[in-house]
């Protein structure tokens, strides 16, 4: 798999455009210009007078597009100086701009010219390292086009070159600068017979509200705006109902749909508003798997690997068991009754798969046969059943009281199965197996016992674990082997199997350290999730504030900086939308918009001393919040008629 960690990804899905440091594409790696998965564009290479320009920056301009700048001397007289600036702005929607500046006092005259050249390759083949070769070029129109079995591609120049050489794949020009002028280039990299790229993130109205954030910490405020900026990006359309949008899990690897990260996503991200969660959920919803049979209700997904001390997981379980939970939360921040109603029985169906497969038995087993029942597994389906409930009743739809009755008997249960009392304390076990012995790992996994869901009337519902528990539970987050200082760990260090790298073994998941911050905020736990919350904040500016999915969990050290892992998906859906999780925990708002009524739970230290949030949305209206440095919340502006919950 090509290293992604140097690359800088432009993202407006399905386009992407991603190159090194230098700007040149040199049709190796990942290097490319992409369009529904599919490279148009591996090699585009600029000479001016016969040499590439020396590459002094590179750096992103936005969540799709990059500028890269270099510099030529082309006279011979003494000096430092160059003559000529190159400069390279790049988008992900398929279109380069190539501008020569000159910057002497006398008249240019520059050959120009660019090597281009694709394989047509698909992403799937590049990541296993099985692209082929270069395609054979022809002349069309003012470029060149490519093609192969099945896909086509064409780029296009303005102004026309003077020269196409379909065997080189050479584009050529002889440009004329006066002092101190320019000239520019423009190449429209397409599929043979598109139009241009029409990204969801790009529509006239966004389904994500424009969010800000400012105040004491200088970092909040450029963290949210690339946030918002990359799940704009990551936003794809259902092409069958094209009203319906759903994030991507992130790219270059996952462009397309995973369902329990989408839902993951969308929930985080109701701050933003709830279109982004009723597109994610009704394009769900049309996947559900039909009757009868024991996978009848569920939302297929594919396994997903769990470590060294796990079999791979089933993420359609995880989806299934989000759908309800989704809703239900969707509803309190403000999704129409309209919607809710519509996608009612599909959230029906998920709940009576969960009771169906549990059946008699107490715990949720993964649903391959003699598969173990896992910690966050169990975490997932009590949430379901309790929100699930609340939402049944506020439905007047039959089914909450056996929910509950099953989510309080798993939960005694759980409190003495799942926990292995030692001498600090005692922790959670990561699963039980078939013949129900604990799996005794400490893994970041755990952190689902603390995300508990949001009920009517401001209040969350209660948690697997009783108030000793969290607490132990709190204090071992806090601690050296699962804090990084950068954020929390896969696999504590001093688990069998640790490695810094693992990507469920010892990295950094951006995700559930957010998830650690907003949960431990949320049971009083202040000083351990501050101290996961300033390290995420730190590990992002060495990131450019784009944090990645995960990144290695060295131990933070003075001087140091986060080491990035070389296969992250960055931008990642659930890295966004953690930073929008993380700074809403803050300020602790929790809507109820049927009862027309928000509660404000601020983080009483204020870790981040005074924060303001504006452009949020909450019974769909935009809602903006600040809070001091004492801790204490106002609310700045809010829908008519949206009283403050006591």
């Amino acid at each position: 798999m090509p290293p992604t960690h140097t690359a800088l990804v432009c993202v407006a899905l399905p386009g992407l455009a991603i190159s090194g440091e230098l700007g040149q594409l040199s049709g190796r790696g990942l290097d490319g210009f992409y369009r529904g998965g599919r490279r148009l564009l591996s090699r585009c290479q600029v000479r001016v007078a016969g040499r590439e320009p020396l590459a002094v920056q590179a750096r992103m301009t936005g969540a799709d597009s990059a500028r890269f700048v270099g510099t030529l001397r082309v006279s011979q007289a003494p000096g430092p100086d160059p003559d000529v600036l190159v400069e390279r702005t790049r988008h992900a929607a398929g279109t380069e701009r190539i501008t020569l500046r000159n910057a002497t006092l006398r008249h240019l005259r520059l050959p120009v010219e660019v090597a281009l050249g694709t394989d047509l390759a698909e992403l799937g083949t590049i990541a296993s390292g099985r692209a082929g070769p270069e395609l054979p070029a022809t002349v069309r129109d003012s470029g060149l086009r490519w093609a192969t079995a099945g896909a086509a591609a064409c780029v296009t120049a303005d102004p026309p070159p003077s020269d196409a050489l379909a065997s080189a794949g050479l584009l050529r020009w002889e440009l004329d600068l006066p002092p101190s002028g320019t000239a520019v280039v423009e190449l429209r990299v397409r599929p043979d017979g598109a139009g241009p790229l029409r990204a969801a993130g790009h529509a006239a109205t966004s389904p994500l509200a424009p969010a800000r954030a400012a105040g004491d910490d200088p970092r909040v405020a450029p963290l949210l705006h690339a946030a918002v900026a990359d799940l704009q990006a990551l936003l794809l359309r259902d092409p069958a109902h094209p009203a319906d949008v759903y994030l991507a899990a992130g790219a270059p690897w996952r462009c397309g749909l995973s369902p329990g990260e989408a839902l993951a996503a969308a929930r985080m991200t109701l701050p933003l508003g709830t279109r982004l969660a009723a597109g994610t959920l009704r394009t769900l919803a049309r996947t559900q798997l039909p009757g009868p049979g024991p996978q009848a209700g569920m939302i297929p997904g594919p396994r997903r690997d769990a470590g060294p001390l796990l079999p791979p997981g089933c993420t359609g379980t995880e989806a299934t068991l989000l759908f309800p939970v989704l809703l239900a939360e969707a509803r309190r921040w403000g999704l129409p009754e309209r919607e809710t109603q519509e996608l009612l029985p599909a959230a029906e169906r998920c709940l009576t798969w969960l009771r169906a497969t549990v059946g008699d038995g107490t715990y949720l087993h993964d649903p391959r046969a003699a598969g173990p029942a896992r910690c966050e597994t169990q975490a997932h389906a009590y949430r379901a059943a309790l929100l699930g409930a609340d939402l049944l009743d506020a439905c007047a739809r039959p089914g909450a009281t056996e929910l509950r009755q099953w989510a309080e008997t798993m939960r005694s249960a759980f409190r003495i199965d799942f926990w292995l009392e030692d001498h600090g304390g005692g922790r959670p076990a990561a699963a039980l197996s078939p013949d129900g012995r604990p799996v005794p790992h400490l893994g970041s996994t755990a952190v689902h016992l603390l995300d508990t869901g949001l009920l009517g009337s401001g209040r969350l519902a209660p948690g697997l674990l009783d108030k000793v528990q969290t607490e132990h539970l709190a204090r071992l987050f806090g601690g050296p082997a699962m804090d990084a200082g950068w954020g929390l760990r896969g696999l504590g260090t001093k688990e069998a199997g640790h490695n810094p790298f693992g990507h469920r073994s010892g990295a950094v998941r951006v995700h559930e350290s957010a998830l650690a911050v907003a949960g431990l905020a949320a049971a009083g736990y202040e000083k351990e999730a501050a101290g996961l919350l300033r390290g995420l904040l730190e590990a992002a500016a060495h990131f450019d504030h784009r944090l990645p999915e995960m990144f290695a969990g060295e131990q933070r050290a003075a001087g140091s900086a986060p080491l990035p892992h070389p296969a992250a998906c960055r931008p990642a859906a659930t890295a966004a939308a953690s930073v929008v999780l993380m700074l809403t925990a803050l300020a602790g708002i929790r809507p109820d918009a049927p009862a027309r009524t928000v509660t404000l739970r601020p983080v009483p230290s204020a870790p981040l001393g005074e924060l303001g949030l504006t452009g949020l949305r909450v019974a769909g209206a935009p809602f903006a919040v600040r809070i001091s440095r004492l801790g204490l919340a106002m609310v700045e502006e809010a829908a008519d008629g949206l009283q403050l919950g006591v």
